[in-house]
């Protein structure tokens, strides 16, 4: 009884050194630090803030698709109902007829841009697009784009060239003439005016021989040394600067 005893209990002991050994001799996976995710920056400190009012101040353009269908606007700081003043080209109705009721604008909560009328009623929605540009729609007027003067290219010289005719209000030619681009006798950067007969009192006197593009406008110069600036309305009108109650265009003619 005794001697069965203590096999047994070597039996025992046996098998606990056996299960100590394998523990022992038990390979383990060495554990891998997983790396932190590193707190999210802010976006200030991604990149500083822009100021969707500050960046608007100043001249913009209003046009269509084609950009032959001009309006000048100038957005101001000054607060008006619901937003901040608008100044609006005297023109811009007869180009945009919305326009007409338009005194202010303001930025929505998404970035739309909205131009508004004195009771601070949206007339046109505008999208922000790449490039710090706006674009909108309207059934009666199409689409329309918004981008900054400083940003739309200044017309050249070759734009110019052709057919034109000097109007006096709403009413008929006053003067056809050609605007060429041959060298003038003047020199300079001035091209060759070509008048044709039959013009208006008021023109032969100006008699204006030459021309050129200074920055945006359309100057038309006499040998005495006067001269005629136009600004433009659009691709084929531009009016005489400073405006009068009377003003002058340009007209393209012939397509």
């Amino acid at each position: 009884m005794r001697r069965s005893a203590t096999i047994g209990m070597a039996f025992l002991l046996g098998l606990g050194g056996s299960a100590v050994f394998a523990q022992d001799n038990q390979v383990t996976e060495p554990q891998v630090a997983q790396p932190q995710a590193s707190p999210p920056q802010s976006d200030q400190q991604q990149s500083q803030s822009r100021d969707p009012v500050a960046d608007m101040i100043g001249a913009w353009e209003l046009s269509n698709a084609d950009h032959d269908r001009i309006c000048k606007l100038n957005f101001r700081k000054d607060a008006a109902p619901n937003g901040y003043k608008l100044d609006v080209d005297r023109n811009c109705p007869n180009v945009f007829p919305s326009t007409k009721d338009i005194v202010a604008w303001s930025i929505d909560n998404f970035g739309g841009l909205r131009l508004l009328d004195g009771n601070g009623e949206a007339v046109i929605e505008l999208s922000g697009v790449e490039g710090g540009m706006f674009d909108g729609f309207k059934p009666e007027e199409g689409r329309y784009v918004l981008q900054a003067a400083a940003a739309v290219q200044t017309r050249s010289a070759d734009d110019l060239v052709g057919e034109w005719a000097i109007v006096r209000g709403a009413g008929k030619p006053i003067c056809m003439l050609t605007l060429s681009n041959n060298p003038a006798p003047v020199g300079g950067d001035y091209l060759a005016i070509k008048i044709k007969p039959g013009c208006d009192a008021l023109i032969t006197r100006f008699s204006p021989t030459a021309w050129r593009m200074d920055n945006s406008e359309v100057v038309l110069s006499s040998p005495r040394g006067q001269s005629w600036r136009f600004e433009e309305n659009d691709l084929n009108t531009w009016q005489r600067v400073p405006e009068t109650p009377d003003p002058f265009l340009l007209v393209r003619q012939g397509g």
